[in-house]
């Protein structure tokens, strides 16, 4: 058993049915948004609220699109991912790199490096979390903010299991776990973004500040 924050997890909480290789399953790249055009508006607008001119961006676990608001003047937005052709094809990005997080969650970056760090709709894909999350904060500026959005979709064979066996409120209580189990992360707040209930893809988003 894994204790994080004041819930445990069993070891097979973060199992998934595809046990190969992510670079192998990322290979192929895939030029989609993986939600729907409603639910990808509501995302960037809520961003539009979210961040502030000039921010320094983290764009974790990115894709060829990274919903940045175009009425948003950004500092300087940098992209992770794991297929090239898809962070080339992302016109939002000013730079990019490549890196399989689930074996090296260690982000090249110094301490308080980003005003903001972002992953949208990939955080089921995480079977260490915590790690991650605890590299985030890291390189967050003091006050600065994540924002962890998703929706019901997925990569069943790469989700890991807690995340395909819980519910849209299950999967909010887990992301709002993980981050409050950091010990620099604060404020965390769950936001539902779902734009047209019944009739779109469900939206929701976590968020916490640095400390």
């Amino acid at each position: 058993m894994t204790d994080i924050g004041k819930r445990r997890f069993s070891d097979t909480d973060f199992a998934r049915l595809d046990g190969n290789p992510d670079a192998l399953f990322y290979s192929m790249p895939r030029l989609v948004t993986h939600i729907d055009d409603a639910a990808c508006a509501a995302l960037s607008g809520h961003y539009a609220d979210f961040l502030r001119d000039g921010d320094r961006v983290l764009d974790v676990m990115s894709s060829c699109v990274s919903h940045l608001p175009t009425t948003w003047t950004p500092g300087e937005v940098v992209g992770h991912g794991m297929n090239t052709v898809e962070l080339e094809a992302n016109p939002q990005l000013d730079s990019f790199f490549v890196q399989d997080l689930n074996k090296t969650p260690a982000l090249p970056f110094e301490e308080s490096s980003f005003d903001a760090c972002l992953i949208a709709v990939s955080v089921q894909y995480l079977v260490n979390p915590i790690a991650v999350f605890t590299e985030i904060c890291r390189i967050l500026r003091p006050g600065g903010q994540v924002a962890v959005s998703f929706s019901n979709r997925m990569f069943p064979t790469k989700a890991v299991a807690i995340w395909r066996e819980s519910d849209d409120s299950g999967r909010c209580r887990l992301v709002a776990d993980y981050l409050g189990a950091i010990a620099h992360l604060k404020e965390v707040q769950i936001t539902d973004l779902s734009p047209r209930p019944g009739h779109s893809d469900p939206l929701f988003i976590v968020t916490a500040r640095r400390a």
